[in-house]
């Protein structure tokens, strides 16, 4: 059994390899799912919440012609001939959000990425950076991007990031000239950036970072604890990395009163009990927020031009695994798959609350108070943080995850139009830095593409009101429970989805999965 075991998490840590290969291929979008583009869509008397930052402004009415937006009518009113028209009064429209740390599946837990997309969509997702979306050399990423960008499949616009030495049939990337092929190689094929696991020696990251910087390809890294001996993330930021996600190696940076991180003598990485359990305690081996220690760290990231993408939310359920377990949409909207995947299991990556208890889950509050701190003294300096998901593991499901990700991004600090923000212009901008070009979505103006939100309730009053099972609340009139909310359109390139269709769709899905395992 711990052989198993073992054998297991170390294929699953590594990178799975050989988890994507039957994934089943995402149909085309069939005839009536989603409406347009339309030569004139009018979007008419909506409050407007335009991703800069600004204050929400309405009645405005927006014009899109076919993908893009070709007019904001501030006052609304004017007589508009238009093939489509939304009425969006009382209501409120946003930028069509972006996650910028997206998964896709595999065959054991949800081998239809139409689950994931759609779940997407029915959130608002209308844009998606897959680090990645899928490994080995069958992965989906770049038929699936295409397929996206044609609109020939019901899915959020797609990027798609690779990990070095995948995908090709030339082996390990193990040199620093390797690393440089395989990053044009990437680049040839229609890749958009690279993830990094901390896998590589230092000068072998730098070269690729190097010569992803000469070929416009973003670069993000989850830190991974057996390479931050040698690359945490101060050292990887002075390599050239752009971006860096979840907490890792944010800790090691700030160590007070030694140089490497320091375990307990029976520590096994391994052990994903063992190795999430002691995570938190990292917290308690750094110095505190305000230290010149912290400010130093701070300054140096925001000098650098990093972006922090955070995740709060794929770790949330450390804090409190009862609640994370039992979340008001995992009957509908989760499949039974992805559920049993979900349990605890010496095998599934991510399922390592074996034995979790109170003293783990109050060690990892006191360690989000300090990643919180972290995040918002960035943000507040000048730096710029983004939403990403990590959906399919520890009970983030697609989607909602991402919703959950909003609302954590509220409680490290950030306000709430701040919060729409890394959530729309700002994700948006750090997939396109590397490109060297404004991105084309992420803000409602002229010229950007149609990709909108259009949402029944004020998120910036209660980001609740964004989950597809909306927001449950008294009726003071009445005394009877209510439930309000959940995104109404999603649009993307001036195609509209009825964002509770997609839901109903996913819904079909569990229930089909549920009668077929009966």
């Amino acid at each position: 059994m711990l052989k198993t075991f073992l054998t297991a998490i170390a294929v699953s840590l590594a990178m799975p390899v050989l988890a994507q290969p039957t994934m089943e291929r995402v149909p085309d979008r069939p005839a009536g799912e989603g409406e347009g583009p339309f030569e004139t869509l009018l979007i008419r008397g909506a409050t407007m919440i335009d991703g800069t930052g600004a204050p929400p402004e309405g009645p405005v009415d927006i014009v899109v012609k076919g993908n893009a937006i070709s007019a904001i009518i501030r006052g609304g009113g004017v007589d508009v001939a238009a093939d489509k028209v939304i009425d969006a009064d009382g209501m409120y429209v946003l930028p069509g959000f972006v996650d910028t740390h997206g998964h896709n599946g595999d065959p054991a837990k949800a081998p239809q990425p139409s689950y994931g997309f759609k779940l997407w969509l029915a959130h608002g997702v209308t844009s998606v950076r897959g680090v990645g979306f899928g490994w080995g050399a069958s992965d989906p990423s770049i038929e699936q991007k295409t397929r996206s960008a044609a609109n020939t499949i019901t899915a959020p616009r797609l990027f798609a990031y690779q990990v070095p030495g995948t995908v090709w049939d030339q082996g390990l990337v193990d040199t620093p000239a390797k690393g440089r092929a395989w990053v044009r190689w990437a680049k040839g094929r229609g890749y958009d950036g690279i993830k990094f696991f901390n896998n590589e020696k230092p000068h072998i990251l730098e070269a690729i970072l190097d010569e992803a910087d000469k070929q416009g390809m973003g670069t993000v890294a989850h830190l991974g604890q057996r390479g931050v001996a040698d690359v945490n993330a101060r050292k990887a930021v002075e390599l050239g990395l752009d971006g860096v996600t979840h907490f890792y190696g944010h800790f090691e940076s700030l160590l007070d009163g030694s140089r490497l991180p320091q375990y307990p003598a029976d520590y096994n990485y391994l052990d994903e009990q063992a190795r999430f359990a002691w995570v938190a305690r990292l917290a308690e081996q750094v110095g505190e927020p305000g230290s010149d220690q912290w400010n130093d760290y701070i300054d140096y990231l925001i000098e650098n031009d990093v972006t922090l993408s955070p995740t709060f939310n794929i770790y949330a359920a450390s804090r409190d695994v009862m609640k994370a377990r039992n979340l008001e949409w995992h009957d509908k909207y989760t499949l039974p798959s992805l559920n049993k995947f979900y349990e605890p299991s010496l095998t599934n990556h991510g399922s390592y609350y074996h034995d979790w208890t109170s003293e783990d889950e109050v060690a990892w509050r006191k360690f989000y108070r300090k990643w919180f701190d972290l995040t918002h003294e960035f943000k507040d300096r000048g730096g710029r943080v983004t939403a990403g998901s990590d959906p399919g593991y520890i009970y983030q499901t697609w989607g909602f995850a991402y919703i959950g990700e909003l609302e954590m991004l509220r409680e490290a600090g950030l306000t709430p139009l701040e919060v729409v923000r890394a959530a729309t212009v700002d994700g948006a901008q750090e997939i396109y830095d590397s490109k060297g070009s404004i991105a084309p979505m992420g803000s409602i103006a002229v010229g950007k593409l149609a990709d909108l939100v259009i949402v029944p309730e004020n998120p910036l009053a209660n980001l609740k009101v964004l989950y597809g099972t909306g927001h449950t609340r008294l009726n003071r009139e009445r005394n009877e429970l209510e439930t309000v909310g959940g995104v109404r359109w999603t649009i993307k390139d001036g195609i509209i989805f009825d964002a509770p269709k997609l839901l109903e769709d996913v819904a079909r899905m569990v229930e089909e999965q549920k009668r077929a395992q009966q």
